[in-house]
């Protein structure tokens, strides 16, 4: 594993004179699986789109087995045997899985029209390789945000890349998912191809990659073997110092206090039978369970974005009709979508735009927005939620993945909301963001609001959770309170149906 497939020498980039990378070098051995790893805004993604060709260097070199490569667009990164798959998702969301993983490259039949049948026999032999169960046929939007992630791999792997980038691949997908994608990376590994591994998944460096390097603030920080490091070593190389572990703080709440939001006998057709469950003032509801269980299922039910057959929903003792998302807000609830690039934000809009897009009647005078109302709110939750941005009027987009779901969340939090549903708050978020935003839900608890959390990742589920509702095939499987859970097996146990 000594064979240099890629170098990346002194690479520059700034955006609007604000220096992105500085002079960071990176290397990639043949058969090797290399984590980049660092914080959000740390350098990792801009690294990698310049190697893909979606942005330019300012300066620096690339070299592909020892020779210079230009690499000015995707196209021409293909044809240097190079595969990204991204953490935004690049799928035609009306097209089915076959025509997504073949776009732009489907087989012709001799009179030079696309052979539907053929581009559909490959990708049931690639899905039947990765273990994924999905159909080729299957139309991409009505497919969940786990088989989305699953159908961009097959779609890179399709290319019969040398070198792919992964950025956070396992963010949307369950544990067993996550094995299956982990051994088909080793025999990908055992061919010769190389891999490029972004995470915030810190457990997964160590299970799955053979060397590290990290980035902080634009700069190459180290590049170690992972059997030469450590866990501990690693965040603080990410961090710049020490960063506070998930530990569970028992925390004082009226058990005899009468529910703030309580579910009775929710059915959802093919989704959700028989849900009923409630939750006090101040009280943290942890939801796990597998994709596909009707964690997300419940909240779009309870948020009025997806039809219920039957059900009622109490809201401080009073049954509250939620037929829409409008009727949701008026109930003073607020719901943190699972996908924030998609369903939570206005990518083309700025910072203040997207947090009083909720609140807009609040800031209006007359017909217009009253901007002093509207910039005082944006700069009080950027200030609250330690969003770090140049001001409020800068283009979400623009923004790393922790400061954009901070933004989310700032942006439910102006509405005021009584409950808070939170469907994997922390996802693609880095280590220090997840604290932060574990320390938010906290503190809003202390406030007295009703909280429920959805989160694949069961030591941040179990570090916030005061009652645990595990959900299986669209049921309540087990309710758990926190300080009776030994170990995280438990809860996996229960998550698995045993």
């Amino acid at each position: 594993m000594s064979e240099l497939v890629l170098e990346m020498c002194n690479i520059s980039k700034s955006f609007n004179s604000v220096n992105v990378l500085n002079n960071v070098g990176f290397q990639l051995k043949k058969g090797e699986i290399h984590a980049l790893m660092g914080g959000n805004g740390a350098g990792k993604s801009t690294l990698m789109k310049i190697l893909t060709g979606v942005y330019s260097a300012d300066s620096g070199e690339i070299l592909i087995e020892g020779k210079k490569a230009e690499i000015n667009n995707y196209n021409e990164a293909i044809d240097h045997k190079i595969s990204m798959i991204f953490q935004e998702f690049s799928l035609v969301p009306t097209l089915t899985v076959a025509q997504n993983i073949f776009l732009n490259r489907e087989d012709k039949t001799k009179l030079g029209l696309i052979n539907d049948k053929e581009c559909i026999k490959k990708t049931a032999k690639l899905l039947q390789e990765l273990g994924v169960d999905i159909s080729p046929v299957s139309i991409v939007q009505d497919l969940g945000v786990g088989f989305w992630q699953m159908t961009e791999i097959a779609k890179s792997l399709s290319q019969e890349a040398k070198i792919l980038i992964m950025d956070e691949p396992t963010s949307s997908l369950t544990e067993k998912e996550t094995d299956v994608l982990f051994d088909f990376m080793e025999r990908l590994k055992n061919k010769g191809i190389s891999i490029i591994y972004i995470s915030h998944r810190m457990e997964e460096i160590f299970k799955i990659c053979d060397r590290i390097t990290v980035l902080r603030d634009g700069e190459n920080i180290i590049t170690e073997d992972c059997e030469n490091t450590d866990l501990d070593t690693v965040i603080s190389h990410i961090v710049g110092g020490e960063v506070a572990s998930f530990e569970w703080k028992e925390r004082d709440y009226s058990l005899e206090a009468p529910p703030l939001l309580q579910v009775k006998n929710l059915n959802v057709s093919n989704q959700l039978e028989n849900i009923e469950f409630y939750i006090q003032p101040g009280e943290v509801l942890g939801v796990a369970g597998l994709m596909g269980s009707g964690r997300t299922e419940l909240v779009r039910a309870l948020f009025g974005i997806d039809h219920k057959d039957s059900g009622d929903i109490y809201i401080n003792g009073e049954k509250k009709l939620i037929n829409n998302q409008q009727d949701a807000i008026k109930a003073n609830m607020a719901l943190l979508p699972e996908d924030r690039r998609v369903q939570g934000l206005v990518l083309q809009h700025s910072v203040k735009d997207n947090m009083v897009l909720p609140i807009i009647d609040r800031v209006k005078k007359g017909l217009l927005v009253n901007e002093k109302i509207a910039n005082n709110i944006s700069n009080e939750y950027v200030d609250r939620l330690n969003i770090k941005t140049d001001n409020i009027y800068k283009q979400i987009s623009l923004l790393s993945g922790g400061n954009q779901q901070k933004v989310v969340l700032a942006k439910w939090l102006a509405t005021e909301p009584d409950i808070l549903l939170l469907d994997e708050p922390t996802i693609g978020v880095d280590i220090g963001a997840k604290t932060e935003i574990i320390e938010i839900i906290r503190l809003m608890a202390n406030s007295g609001k009703a909280i429920l959390v959805i989160s694949s990742e069961l030591n941040e589920l179990l570090a916030v959770s005061d009652k645990i509702m595990v959900m299986h095939k669209g049921k309540i499987s087990k309710t758990i309170n926190r300080k009776d859970i030994a170990s995280e097996e438990e809860i996996q146990y229960a998550i698995q149906g045993y």
